[in-house]
């Protein structure tokens, strides 16, 4: 019984770090919300520049539940780069199909999706070595409102992500 145990407990440390090991994230983060997400509120991730020579892929990622009712989303993403240089985009991302079926991944109500932020178009690299800096905004407004929404509900989750570009 004893063999048969260990056996086990062997077999479960190996799928655990199978699954849990991911060879192109350098970095990994995600912050959670409360109920909702104010729209003064800024998720902050600081990280270090891997290396000044390969490039990268940057995404914004987002967990959601089907309590966050638009089709898109809008944000103010910053790149403060180590000099104190300061990227600023407002970026558009589709959340859902045609029909209102949220996009993203997973089986239950909660959907995870993986934004391009850096990388897609054209080679990422870092072009300073030391510490970045990404704060993340939400921008949504209702139609025809000039104001934005106060308070977005449905995101649970906010995050960012640097990988190992493949070549």
């Amino acid at each position: 019984m004893l063999k048969k145990t260990n056996t086990f407990v062997k077999a479960l440390i190996c799928c655990v770090f199978i699954t849990s090991c991911d060879s192109k994230a350098v970095f990994d983060e995600y912050k959670s919300l409360p109920n909702q997400w104010n729209k003064d509120s800024i998720a902050s991730f600081k990280f270090k520049a891997p290396d000044t020579i390969s490039t990268y892929n940057l995404y914004v990622n987002l967990r959601n539940t089907d309590a966050y009712k638009f089709s898109n989303l809008f944000l103010l993403v910053e790149l403060n780069y180590p000099n104190g240089k300061a990227v600023k985009d407002t970026l558009e991302y589709k959340m859902a199909a045609p029909n209102g079926e949220l996009l993203g991944t997973g089986f239950s109500d909660v959907k995870e999706n993986k934004l391009w932020y850096r990388g897609y178009k054209e080679p990422f690299k870092f072009t300073e070595e030391g510490d970045y800096t990404v704060n993340i905004q939400h921008a949504m407004r209702n139609n025809g409102e000039v104001n934005g929404v106060k308070n977005l509900k449905g995101i649970t989750d906010i995050g960012f992500r640097v990988e190992q570009a493949q070549n």
